[in-house]
């Protein structure tokens, strides 16, 4: 077997078109035809051919094809990249065309989709504790875990037994915990969906997304709606997304490790913090035994925390000095949200915090000096 470092360096070897060590910038859209070798496309049995001979980039292109490489080998299954992580979402919408969709807490992106397709086409949205009562053959369970914005996990396993007893198909959101923290295809999903943009892309410079499936059919059916539906991965976005799954696994490791340190040290520190911190939610406060088995490789490196105001809420993110104040989560630096300014549907003395790549001990004296000010002005 070969590791996800070395995998993550050299899963696209097979795809150097150059002499170059790192990968080309390719940003044509169109490419020259090989006139000794015309095949029509209606001839052509697949697309495979792209690989090595692309022709259009909203079909497929150098470096989109790397990632692909790459991808369907660090997470076991066939992949396809997309242009964002909601464009992946409703792609799989499109694929498995459910007549309902069940979800809970869950990205409201994802929650907009559906909302679209229950507008548009009549599709019943219900939520997770209604499996047994409304699912049928070829709904679909939507489930994220661990979950955003609060970082906690939810029993895979146990959604499997329930989506599947009813014919229905599960499909598992890692973006929060990627490989190597959790491996979802141990517990028994259909798809796997990663927003590429949060720790794959970790630079908060890209956007992207990514659905992994065992079945190759169902991946070329993917790949050939990626075509029609206009959503392939940009040139550009494709080789700054090679740039930084070279470092991966080391980044999402120290995120992971900061994460749960931080998180213990608040965990016993809240009655310092009594006159401001309300909850705190993460994986490793969890105690069932799913999770540890679920989450293997290490905790989630994002966490949230609810203060006593909304007013507390708005006078956190300016007490910090390492956590910048910015939605998305994933990247190499520290960021914190209060989750109201985007998010419709969330607690609104809600603030996410996605854990950077810095010296913990700085992270957790910013966080602790924050936290006192407002305790003390409370």
């Amino acid at each position: 077997m070969v590791h996800l470092s070395t995998e993550l360096i050299h899963g696209d070897d097979k795809d150097n078109r150059v002499t170059d060590v790192a990968p080309p910038i390719n940003v044509a859209t169109t490419f020259r035809y090989d006139n000794d070798d015309l095949v029509a496309w209606n001839d052509r049995e697949n697309l495979d051919f792209m690989e090595k001979q692309p022709i259009y980039s909203r079909l497929a292109h150098p470096n989109s094809t790397r990632l692909e490489s790459i991808f369907s080998k660090i997470l076991n299954g066939h992949a396809v990249i997309y242009s964002s992580g909601c464009s992946a979402f409703f792609a799989a919408m499109i694929h498995y065309n459910p007549k309902r969709v069940f979800m809970g807490q869950s990205y409201h992106g994802c929650r907009a989709i559906a909302n679209i397709l229950t507008r548009n086409f009549d599709v019943e949205q219900h939520t997770l504790d209604e499996i047994e009562q409304f699912a049928q053959k070829g709904d679909v369970v939507h489930l994220e875990t661990p979950v955003n914005p609060y970082g906690t996990s939810y029993d895979i396993q146990s959604f499997a037994d329930r989506a599947h007893a009813k014919g229905a198909l599960l499909i598992i959101d890692s973006t929060f915990a990627p490989p190597p923290l959790q491996d979802v295809w141990e517990f028994g999903c259909d798809m796997v969906m990663h927003s590429a943009t949060k720790y794959f892309g970790g630079h908060s410079d890209l956007l992207s997304g990514v659905l992994v499936v065992k079945d190759e059919e169902i991946c070329k059916k993917l790949r050939d709606d990626r075509i029609y539906l206009g959503t392939n991965v940009a040139n550009l976005e494709s080789y700054m997304l090679l740039r930084s799954l070279r470092t991966f696994e080391m980044r999402v490791l120290k995120q992971s490790d900061n994460a749960t340190k931080i998180v213990k040290f608040l965990n016993d520190n809240r009655s310092k913090y009594d006159k401001v911190l309300n909850k705190l939610y993460h994986s490793s406060l969890q105690t069932e035994d799913f999770v540890k088995k679920q989450l293997k490789g290490g905790y989630g490196p994002v966490f949230a925390l609810t203060l006593k105001s909304v007013e507390q809420c708005k006078k956190f993110p300016p007490q910090l000095k390492y956590f910048q104040h910015a939605t998305s989560l994933g990247g190499v630096e520290s960021l914190v949200e209060w989750r109201a300014l985007t998010d419709p549907y969330i607690d609104q003395t809600l603030i996410r915090v996605s854990v950077g790549c810095e010296n913990v001990d700085d992270l957790i004296k910013d966080l602790g000096n924050a936290l006192q000010y407002l305790q003390d002005n409370a």
